[in-house]
């Protein structure tokens, strides 16, 4: 069989997926289906680039390592930008389907989640809103098993010479990273001594701050959208979304910049 534009893309499938419960049709809720599977799409390949970035780090591998974070960066310009677009619904327009949603909700995205933990903001109430026994509810207790973005990292800056208190490396997956003041002073140490290396620590700021940029954009366009409602499936809404803003990623990366 010979593959055309259609069949190698498979647009066929793809372009019948949007499919709208609101009946009679309302013309917004294509606009919101669509830029909610792109999202998904983007996640897709954002941890595809994760895992990428991750193994490279293990590996000392430096020059994929940069190619990584600057696909990676360059997409979560595009999953900010996405956001613009969104906000052209009114909220008299998401109103008018709104109801139709019944349990769905953002906090259902297994893939963010992921995201999420490999990258180490791990939490075990996140699993709550992914059905217990289901294929993503087990993907994700995997990744609370395995270590983070953040842990490869510090074997890659211990595989090039700096000094890693073993504790830092074996402590439990399943915990978010926390601020160790023996891995401070390492990275004091990078930053004014390793240029190569203070690079690298730069690209994972940058990274921590794009997840941040994405999630302030995500929290004021909820409010813009709802405002203080209840959140579509019974979520929280924006209220519980402003409690994960600022939150860093890799706290250690920004607890030394009073120290520089």
């Amino acid at each position: 069989m010979v593959r055309t534009y259609s069949s190698y893309l498979r647009l066929d499938e793809l372009l019948g997926l949007q499919t709208l419960a609101s009946d009679p049709p309302e013309h917004e809720e294509m606009l919101f289906i669509v830029i909610h599977q792109v999202y998904e799409l983007w996640f897709k390949q954002v941890l595809h680039e994760c895992d990428l970035l991750q193994r490279s780090l293990e590996a000392n591998d430096r020059p994929t390592v940069f190619a990584a974070l600057k696909r990676i960066l360059t997409i979560f310009k595009t999953l900010v930008s996405q956001v613009d677009i969104l906000e052209t619904m009114t909220p008299v327009s998401f109103s008018s389907f709104r109801y139709r949603l019944d349990t769905a909700s953002g906090f259902q995205s297994a893939q963010f989640r992921e995201l999420e933990f490999l990258l180490g903001h791990r939490r075990p109430g996140a699993l709550n809103h992914i059905p217990e026994g289901s294929p993503e509810r087990r993907r994700l207790e995997e990744h609370l098993g395995r270590p983070s973005l953040y842990t490869s990292f510090l074997r890659f800056l211990q595989k090039n010479g700096h000094p890693i208190p073993e504790e830092a490396l074996a402590r439990d997956p399943s915990l978010p990273p926390l601020e160790d003041e023996r891995v401070r002073e390492t990275l004091i140490d990078i930053y004014r001594n390793h240029p190569g290396d203070r690079d690298v620590c730069e690209r994972l700021v940058d990274l921590d701050e794009g997840l941040q940029e994405w999630r302030y954009r995500h929290v004021k366009m909820v409010q813009r959208t709802i405002g203080v409602k209840q959140g579509t499936g019974g979520s929280p809404g924006a209220e519980y979304l402003k409690t994960t803003l600022f939150k860093a990623l890799f706290p250690d990366l920004w607890a030394i910049r009073a120290a520089l």
